[in-house]
């Protein structure tokens, strides 16, 4: 049996694995990344968020991304026909009203070939990238996790690290491993999607590049446009909404509901068989434990609802690289290390997901109408559009902070939040002091 020594082994070769062994690398460390298939895969969660143009550019990869020539994206457009989950029959989150400094822009984006380049991209800073590794056992010592060992070409390797990196998404080896994972019962959804060619954008009646995402009384549907002729559509749903009728009929009924998406269509055919993703709504209360901790889909995964995903993943595994980075050079700081990379972790997770679960309820409409009451108009657009851009770890979002209170939205078991932006944290005293000025605003005007 081969066997190798690692600073660090990370399992799963998706966008938070691949950015946790890009940044360890970077740092300088010995990195192994076991990546289970040969071929970077189809996956849901093709549409990036403007938050993680900032992110990309702190890591160094901004100017790589937006060389791949991937489908612009200036804003999202969420039509409502029931005027029950948003404010209006069509909403348009214009990304140029976020303010100064951030990104107005991101990409949506093909996920087989999105993923392999940051893959290479890990493996040209300096990682050990093995596609075809099929992790097979944790490897233990006493209470310790201390690498693992996988299959490769027919044959057995081990390699032993000083920390493991879970980025195996909904594989999940270490929360299966200990039994850590639970089911956001409420988002226990079923997804039924697929690819459709021949898209001409004549025929939105939006914006070119935007995501849609149409609301009907059993769900809602997603447009993502993902080259200049592609376009992916896919419809969530309660899992009994699904019982009783095959997946083609749920998902021909239920784009039907939203007219602007299927005109969107107009011309187009199916390009590949639909497929379905069940019961992917979890989390894990215990994201880090001596050797080893989680990043990204291994420690928790939200519906798809405003396309967060991948910007939680990825910024989770930088911090979790920044976090090892900080523990390597200091093992006595673990456990305090651990611990608030855990809390940060959570903190990320928690408001996306409660973000999801206001749409779901209705509440998004008297959500900002609260958050109205401490602050004005044009800054509560603004706070809300961040949000929906990916504004996750703000302390400042009146929008997120309003959410935070409701407690019939709690994920996690009680934690203590760790807030600071991953994509512009050289913005949080503006955005403290531009919070300020809208409450002596506000105060000023008599509200």
């Amino acid at each position: 049996m081969a066997k190798e020594t690692a600073d660090v082994v990370v399992i799963g070769g998706g966008p938070a694995g691949s950015v946790c062994a890009y940044m360890l690398a970077k740092q300088g460390h010995s990195v192994v990344l076991l990546e289970k298939e040969l071929n970077s895969r189809f996956h849901i969660g093709e549409s990036l968020l403007p938050y993680m143009m900032g992110l990309f550019e702190r890591i160094g990869l901004r100017e790589t991304v937006a060389a791949q020539g991937y489908v612009p994206k200036f804003g999202g457009e969420f039509i409502d026909p029931t005027e029950k989950k948003f404010f209006e029959g069509v909403f348009r989150a214009d990304f140029t009203k976020q303010g100064a400094g951030r990104h107005d822009n991101a990409f949506q984006v093909e996920r087989a070939r999105f993923d392999r380049m940051l893959a290479e991209q890990a493996e040209a800073a300096g990682a050990r990238v093995l596609f075809g590794a099929d992790v097979g056992e944790l490897l233990m010592e006493g209470d310790r996790m201390v690498g693992a060992r996988y299959q490769r070409d027919g044959e057995t390797h081990e390699v032993r690290a000083a920390y493991v990196v879970d980025a195996s998404g909904r594989s999940g080896r270490i929360a299966n491993r200990f039994g850590l994972r639970k089911t956001l019962e409420k988002l226990r959804m079923v997804a039924v999607f697929r690819h459709y060619s021949g898209l001409d954008e004549s025929h939105n009646l939006g914006v070119e590049g935007d995501i849609q995402v149409g609301a009907h009384d059993d769900g809602w549907v997603w447009a993502i446009p993902l080259t200049k002729d592609t376009i992916s559509v896919g419809t969530v749903m309660p899992r009994d909404v699904l019982r009783g009728s095959t997946a083609n009929e749920r998902f021909e009924e239920h784009l039907a509901r939203v007219p602007r998406i299927v005109s969107r269509l107009t011309g187009t055919r199916p390009s590949m068989d639909l497929k379905v993703e069940t019961d992917y709504c979890y989390h894990t209360d215990t994201v880090t434990g001596p050797g080893w901790l989680m990043v990204g889909d291994a420690g928790c995964f939200g519906d798809p609802m405003f396309s967060g995903g991948v910007l939680v993943a990825t910024a989770t595994a930088v911090r979790a690289a920044e976090t090892l980075g900080e523990v390597l050079a200091d093992p006595s700081a673990e456990d305090r290390q651990m611990e608030r990379y855990s809390n940060y972790f959570k903190t990320g997770y928690d408001t996306y997901i409660r973000l999801i679960h206001a749409y779901y309820d209705g509440e998004l409409v008297a959500m900002a109408a609260d958050a109205a009451r401490s602050t004005d108009r044009e800054t509560l657009e603004k706070y809300l559009v961040r949000l929906i851009g990916g504004d996750f770890w703000s302390e400042h979002n009146s929008v997120a902070q309003e959410m935070r209170r409701r407690k019939e939205w709690d994920t996690f078991e009680p934690f203590q939040r760790v807030y600071g932006c991953p994509s512009y944290p050289h913005l949080d005293d503006i955005d403290r002091k531009e919070r300020s000025e809208a409450r002596v605003r506000r105060v000023t005007a008599g509200r």
